[in-house]
């Protein structure tokens, strides 16, 4: 597994959704939440609909922009909540696709496309 992993989130019927064939996982969705943590995370990146990279990883990385704490498991995806956004949103299981467990915390970065 990578340190710091990178997917590209865009718009997808009115929905933000990721691909990524290393994994299997294609039009894959963030809902309850999570979806909603993004919108705020990209408010001020131009054209992030039309994709942007999301960095993230269990441990700080140089350039992190936020950190997300683990609140609860339920329907075997983990709920996560944005200090600095106050805003809980729940991962589903995709996240083990990145992670063997649920981090106890997750930074991430989003930063616009080449």
């Amino acid at each position: 597994m990578n340190s710091i992993n990178v997917i590209i989130p865009y718009r997808y019927e009115g929905m933000w959704v990721f691909d990524d064939s290393h994994v299997g996982l294609n039009k894959e969705p963030f809902v309850s939440g999570a979806d909603t943590m993004i919108d705020v995370l990209v408010a001020n990146l131009p054209d992030a609909e039309k994709g942007f990279r999301l960095l993230f990883s269990a441990s700080p990385f140089p350039g992190h922009a936020h950190r997300l704490e683990w609140r609860r498991e339920e329907y075997g995806g983990n709920w996560y909540y944005s200090p600095d956004f106050k805003l809980e949103g729940w991962l589903c299981p995709a996240l083990f696709k990145y992670f063997d467990k649920a981090p106890r915390e997750i930074y991430v970065k989003a930063e616009r496309k080449a």
